[in-house]
């Protein structure tokens, strides 16, 4: 139930500080007094939409904050849970801030959360009914909705809409499959033959690199060659006779360390000279080696040069005819066609699994709606009668309340449509939102509402105005109604009836004032003095006649 209600800069409403009982609530108020203001500040609270309109002129921001008292409701607790927001299981804080640029701020327990987790919380705490919803007598959402409370349809409810989402991922998963396939098929031929020409050419990382330093070796062959040989004739001569003078360096080398081992041995020190010359001398013949082996390396064949120049010129006609930079890219497209071509066969397997599953999903949900189909029906007649004794308590003797399904295209909510049927007089009943008159509506309505209320677990309900068309006995009829509801629920009834007005134990009335050319809204609980003085005013208009006082105490002794 709601139990607190904090206001500050609200429209017209600049502070307000208010507590409110269990049981029926009665708001009374002269017309443009701004028992709307409050409902405003609730549904705001409860995640309705916010914009700067509402900021109380003078002020950079609103601030609407309702404590509620839950007392350990499961359907609160999962909201909350799922959002990880701690509560003591009892009491449970809402705020709402709105600021001049029209941004809000909303926090549950004073920890920051969306404003979507509020309108999740809303449907379990408080049900609104305005002056106007009365129109959900045309909606067969609206009339399917009470049905299924009435039949406890909400656990096969929830089993048939996750089946059914559960059916349209699958039909979109279809959907995408079925076209990528469409695509891919569509062009298999050019991708097939465009692998093909990849995938032949045996693509290896690094090649071009590799063919490059072959292809400049074998172009410079002969050049090579003769360095080589120069360096070759350098360290060791080919014909130390014909150069008188000239020796290898290696035996140079190798008479310099003998020399040096012979100092030794009156300079000690000389020794690793020797040591380091040997050194050398091996170093050197180990070059010397080496050069040899890449001249007798050299590749100066005419027909191998043709070979590496016509592998660079069709790796770089398929670099620039794929638009890459280098062999990784080349092979990355390679792979690309490999995939599509793959993903065409693993599409075509995943469409043939689809279809399975949502043949089988398809099955499920028909289950579902089936059961649900059972449900309604058998529920339907017990419903009917329960809403007809509720409606012919009202003034309306006559009349008939009727529910009849009709067939539809299968849905989260199965293959059902609701149509609920009224007659005043009995004879004939008709779509009830065609053939009603507003003061039946309204009665309709609120015994709706009182199922409603009834098989959902509501805490807290708010009628706005639900006795308009209405006077006379029906309206005490209505007040009765609603007073029943307040024996197992937290009931605000807003009205302009004092038949109305008179029941329950709490009254609240809204009153605008005005100061220095402002208006300001303000709302307070009466007490039994000052009710009867405003229920007086309710019968009798701006002059509080003796007989209206003395009526008004009638009204309230009769409630007693």
């Amino acid at each position: 139930m709601l139990s607190s209600l904090n206001v500050r800069n609200y429209v017209l409403i600049n502070s307000l500080e208010i507590s409110f009982p269990e049981g029926l609530i009665i708001i009374t108020g002269e017309t443009g007094a701004g028992k709307s203001i409050i409902i405003g500040a609730l549904s705001l609270v409860l995640g309705g939409k916010a914009d700067a309109s509402m900021i109380a002129e003078g002020s950079e921001t609103c601030v609407v904050e309702a404590e509620f008292d839950i007392k350990g409701d499961p359907a609160v607790k999962d909201i909350l849970d799922t959002n990880d927001l701690d509560w003591d299981g009892g009491h449970l804080n809402i705020r709402r801030v709105v600021n001049s640029s029209g941004r809000s701020r909303s926090f549950v327990n004073d920890v920051p959360v969306p404003v979507s987790v509020l309108s999740n919380l809303a449907s379990g705490l408080i049900d609104i009914h305005s002056q106007h919803q009365t129109l959900l007598l045309s909606d067969k959402q609206f009339q399917m909705s009470i049905l299924d409370h009435f039949a406890g349809n909400e656990a096969l409810l929830a089993d048939c809409r996750k089946s059914y989402c559960r059916l349209g991922e699958l039909k979109k998963e279809y959907s995408d499959v079925a076209a990528r396939i469409a695509t891919l098929s569509a062009r298999k031929e050019y991708d097939e033959a465009q692998f093909k020409q990849l995938n032949d050419a045996k693509l290896t990382e690094g090649e071009l690199e590799d063919l490059d330093i072959e292809h400049r070796q074998l172009a410079n062959a002969e050049e090579i060659k003769e360095d080589l040989n120069q360096v070759e004739e350098l360290l060791s001569p080919s014909n130390p006779e014909l150069k008188e003078g000239i020796s290898s360096v290696s035996a140079l080398l190798k008479e310099s360390g003998k020399l040096l081992l012979k100092v030794g041995k009156f300079m000690p020190e000389a020794n690793s000279l020797s040591e380091r010359v040997e050194s050398s001398r091996l170093e050197i013949d180990d070059i010397l080696d080496s050069v040899n082996g890449l001249d007798s390396n050299i590749d100066n064949s005419k027909d191998r040069l043709d070979q590496v120049e016509g592998r660079m010129s069709f790796l770089y006609d398929l670099m620039k005819k794929h638009s890459c930079g280098s062999i990784s890219e080349l092979i990355a497209v390679r792979d690309k066609y490999s995939e599509a071509l793959f993903d065409s066969s693993s599409l075509q397997s995943r469409k043939e699994d689809l279809e399975k599953e949502m043949a089988l999903e398809t099955g499920r949900l028909e289950g579902f709606s089936s059961r649900l189909h059972s449900s309604r029906e058998k529920a339907s007649a017990g419903f009917a009668s329960e809403i007809q004794k509720d409606i012919r308590s009202m003034e309306l003797d006559r009349a008939v309340f009727e529910v009849r399904l009709e067939h539809q295209d299968l849905s989260q909510t199965g293959y059902d449509s609701v149509l609920f049927e009224f007659s005043s007089s009995g004879r004939n009943p008709v779509e009830v939102s065609k053939c009603a008159s507003g003061g039946e509506m309204s009665r309709i309505m609120l015994c709706l509402k009182a199922m409603m209320a009834k098989f959902s677990n509501m805490p807290t309900m708010i009628f706005d105005e639900i006795d308009t068309g209405v006077s006379g006995s029906a309206a005490d009829k209505i007040g009765r109604k609603i007073c029943e509801m307040g024996d197992d629920m937290q009931v605000f009834a807003i009205t302009h009836l004092p038949q109305v007005a008179a029941k329950g134990k709490a009254h609240f009335v809204v009153t605008k004032t005005f100061a220095d050319g402002k208006a300001e809204t303000t709302i307070r609980q009466l007490s039994d003095r000052e009710r009867i003085n405003e229920i007086a005013r309710m019968l009798s208009g701006a002059t509080v006649t003796p007989a209206a006082i003395e009526n008004a105490k009638s009204l309230l002794s009769s409630d007693q």
